[in-house]
């Protein structure tokens, strides 16, 4: 007998070049590999060769650089996902995008808001999708949450919280090395996309911050901060509220909550899953301790959406439609970095700060017009260790 000939009508998947193989980036390499039917690493760039090299051998990747410009001028890839040290993503941003990469990158975008508009015209100037990583949109219950707002659920947003408690000891190891400003960088700069994405329409104004090092007081004056409390006041008058612990000794805690004129939406729980112990010494339940493990799904359907809206351009098909925005692009990484930057400022002065870009009167420079995924808009030009402390993805 004789086998059928079957034309396959799956499309071809994405081929994706990752840089940066440390903790995140081996963690969306295995996603890249294994886990989304839609994509398929390629190559792997890390100038730590040895780890990039095992891991490029467990997932059956033949192409290992430690520059990655390889990457970016090889033509049998099709984007590329930044996971390398907040301090190159923008550079790196730029060069992908100037070789015609789509481009996902870790949060944040940039450091300064220059860097960012250099990163905006780079995607404006060469078509390309670009894409941060905001994973906590793909988290089930943020996002349910997102679309019970934009149902009306709330009516008018007037109070919101976001929260962020990274797993502890009561100890932060490597904490002298840890970058400054890292808490709202890295770590914050989550919460912050999280209640503009909630409180959609309405800019952040102003920030006033209360930080501090309470889990290692001894770095205080070196400028280190593993507790923060951060005030937003926003356009529609609501106040929100951001705050961020290094050291949760009960696991990883990852929360958020929209109060409005017409009732409430909550997301997130610090326990593993819904079930409960019931005992003679009372209640108990399982806790994550890891990102990778609070928001594995979450992690994987942001490349999966990243590798649709590319396969998307590719094909000359419609973008994915998720009912309510959810792809953050370059405005969302914008808004965010401007509120962390206010943050910064704060800090240091113990005032209330102005929103670069977004207060009356407050210097700006927001680049080309883009649309919610990160593409330009129709109007504008054709295996390591756990990060330290806080720079999380």
């Amino acid at each position: 007998m004789s086998y059928l000939p079957i034309a396959s009508t799956r499309p071809a998947p994405v081929r994706v070049g990752l840089v940066g193989a440390g903790w995140m980036g081996a963690y969306h390499a295995r996603s890249l590999a294994l886990r989304i039917p839609g994509a398929a690493l390629a190559a792997i760039a890390d100038p730590a060769l040895e780890p990039a090299s095992a891991l490029a051998a467990e997932l059956g990747v033949a192409r290992v650089t430690a520059d990655p410009a390889d990457l970016f001028s090889d033509p049998e890839i099709d984007a590329v996902v930044i996971a390398g040290p907040a301090r190159f993503h923008a550079q790196l941003s730029v060069d992908a995008a100037r070789a015609g990469k789509h481009v996902f990158c870790e949060k944040p975008a940039a450091l300064t808001l220059e860097e960012l508009a250099a990163v905006q015209d780079a995607v404006a100037e060469a078509g390309v999708h670009w894409q941060i990583g905001f994973n906590r949109r793909y988290a089930a219950d943020f996002l349910a949450a997102r679309r019970d707002i934009a149902a009306g659920a709330v009516g008018t947003p007037q109070l919101l919280r976001s929260l962020t408690r990274d797993p502890g000891t009561g100890s932060i190891p490597h904490a002298a090395r840890v970058p400054q400003w890292t808490i709202f960088l890295e770590t914050l700069i989550h919460d912050f996309d999280a209640l503009n994405w909630y409180n959609a329409g309405a800019e952040p104004l102003s920030v006033h911050v209360t930080a501090d090092a309470l889990v290692e007081p001894s770095l205080k004056d070196a400028g280190f901060l593993d507790t923060a409390v951060v005030t937003v006041r926003c356009a529609n008058g609501a106040i929100a509220v951001a705050e961020a612990s290094f050291s949760a000794l009960y696991g990883y805690d990852v929360r958020g909550e929209v109060f409005g004129s017409a009732g409430m939406v909550q997301a997130g729980r610090p326990t593993e899953t819904a079930a409960l112990r019931y005992g003679a010494g009372g209640l108990s339940a399982e806790t994550p301790r890891l990102n990778i493990e609070l928001f594995a799904d979450a992690y994987r359907d942001e490349l999966a959406d990243f590798a649709a809206h590319v396969a998307a351009l590719r094909d000359g098909a419609p973008a994915p439609d998720h009912g309510v925005p959810l792809t953050p692009g370059l405005d969302d990484a914008r808004r965010a970095l401007a509120v962390a930057l206010a943050c910064i400022e704060s800090a240091q002065t113990g005032a209330a700060a102005a929103v670069p870009g977004f207060a009356p009167g407050s210097p700006s420079r927001t680049g080309p017009a883009h649309d919610a995924a990160g593409s330009p808009a129709a109007s504008a030009a054709p295996a390591a260790a756990p990060r330290a402390a806080g720079a999380r993805a």
